[in-house]
Formats: structure tokens, sequence, C-alpha cells
């Protein structure tokens, strides 16, 4: 039996972490990975997850001088929630964390479901954005052949119960807690895959989820129900470079998906990571990102 606690982090998330305004009285929270004076990068955690993700990156960043952001997206974590958001309002609480950073322009990478925020932001604040990587990215409705059964289910909840699904995702925060760290990776992972992540990586997945629903469940509920619509935003219009990392065994994001996004931006490349799923593909390529 796992002794981790419940949205307790350890006391080094606490000194990395920082809270900006984003008006009307709202919080967002972000937290520091790599190299303080490094280059500037913007991490997107996945659907639902937390800045705590982005210490996935933590070795990688430092070796290769990358200062990474990874922030809580309203409803997660320690940031307020604003239940009627839209990908269109990305960039509202995304320069107020860069303006509180000191950064003016910034690399962005977003995984699952946070590479819809990546784009999102480059679609409507293109000036301070200067290239992106999205890993195992969520795609709009239309590109995918088939949705999983699970992500339908909670979608649809979602939309017509919505205090439902909070208290769905609170049992599902209360059992990960308690739980081995493997339960929260199966989430994630091909039973192949989950060979690859090891018990460090695995218990930092797992904080994550929890983390996630530390104090609210509306960012993953909102999440639910906006990845059901088509985005209200034009991701055509992206000139930047996009690099596009996919894991071949994906089951969560299928890899036909992430074909068509290639296909829709004008500036992309598509690398396809033999035998990775969902999870593998970030394990496996951080250090390539941080790279560049």
């Amino acid at each position: 039996m796992s002794s981790r606690r419940p949205g307790d982090p350890s006391s080094g998330d606490r000194e990395r972490t920082r809270t900006v305004s984003v008006g009307d009285g709202r919080q967002l929270a972000y937290a520091e990975y790599g190299d303080p004076d490094g280059t500037p990068v913007l991490f997107f955690h996945g659907t639902p997850g937390s800045r705590l993700l982005g210490g996935l990156f933590e070795h990688a960043a430092r070796r290769h001088g990358i200062c990474l952001l990874s922030l809580d997206r309203p409803g997660y974590g320690r940031s307020s929630p604003w239940p009627g958001r839209t990908l269109s309002d990305t960039g509202t609480f995304v320069t107020a964390v860069l303006d509180d950073a000191g950064m003016s322009d910034a690399r962005v990478v977003g995984f699952s479901g946070g590479g819809a925020y990546a784009l999102a932001f480059a679609a409507t604040h293109g000036d301070r954005v200067s290239e992106i990587d999205v890993i195992s990215g969520a795609t709009p409705p239309s590109f995918r052949s088939s949705t999983p059964a699970v992500q339908r289910l909670l979608g649809a909840i979602g939309q017509r119960t919505p205090r439902a699904l909070g208290g769905l995702f609170r049992l599902q925060a209360w059992l990960a807690g308690w739980a081995p760290p493997s339960v929260v990776v199966s989430q994630y992972t091909t039973a192949d895959g989950r060979a690859e992540v090891s018990e460090k990586e695995a218990e930092l997945v797992a904080h994550d989820f929890v983390e996630a629903f530390a104090k609210h469940r509306t960012g993953a509920v909102t999440e639910s129900r906006l990845f059901t619509a088509e985005w209200d935003v034009s991701i055509a219009e992206i000139e930047h470079r996009v690099r596009l990392w996919h894991g071949e065994r994906d089951t969560n994001v299928p890899i036909d998906a992430a074909r068509r996004l290639h296909d829709r931006l004008p500036n992309s490349r598509l690398t396809v990571l033999e035998g990775a799923d969902h999870l593998t593909a970030l394990l496996r390529s951080r250090t390539r990102v941080c790279e560049v």
C-alpha cells in the first residue's frame, strides 16, 4: 500500500511553485524546472494533470539549458476554476505566466490534452511563441476515426451531469492517492509500455494525477466537455515550426488522428515513435525536445 497522501506536494515543489493573478480574482500556479537562466519553454500538462508533470523534464532541461515553466491550467492543482473557458482563452492565463516570469516569448510543449493548448496559444498569440512541440497530442474530434470508449463516456457525463463527473474524478483521485502508482500509469500505457516506466517516473505520474484534483475537479470536467467539440481556434493559420511526436501504439490518441493533424498544419514534422504508447512517447521524446 502506498504511503502517499492526496494533494501533499513535497517541500521542493512548494519552493518552486509561484502564483500569478489572471483577473477577476483568479489565481494561476506554475512551477519552474531545469536551468533558471536557460532558454524559456512553456509546458502544458495532459488531461487531467498538473504542473508536477513538468518534473519529468527536470534533468534533461537542466542538461540542455532549458528553463521550463509548467503551469496548472484553470481548475487544476492550485489554479482557480474557470468553468466557461475555451481554447481561445488560452492566452489570457499563459501571457500572465510569461509576464510574471519576465519572458517576452517561449517555445511551447504540450503533452496529450495539453497539445491543444500549445497550438491554441500559437494560433492566438503567435508573437509570443518561437516553436512548438506536441507530444501524444489531442486532436479535434473530426480528425479521429474513433474516440476511445472511456473518453466518450467522460465527455457525455460532462455534457449532461457535470457534477456527477466531478464526483467521479474526486473518487478516482482518492483511490489513486492510495493505490500503487502502476494503477495510474496503466491509464496511459500498454502492458508492454509499463516496463519502460521507472519506479520514480511512475511515482511522479501518479502524484501528478492526484495533484490535478487537489482542490478542484472543474479543470477535468471542463476539458472532458470541451474536447468533445471542434476547436474554436484555427490551427491552419499557425506558421511556426511544429514538431509532432507520437507513439505508434498510442491507444489514448490513435496515430491516424496525429497524421491528420500533421496534414493540417502548414509547417509540421511528424516523428512516429515505434512501439511507443501515450506515456512512453513522452518519456522517449523529452530529451530530444530539450536539445533544440
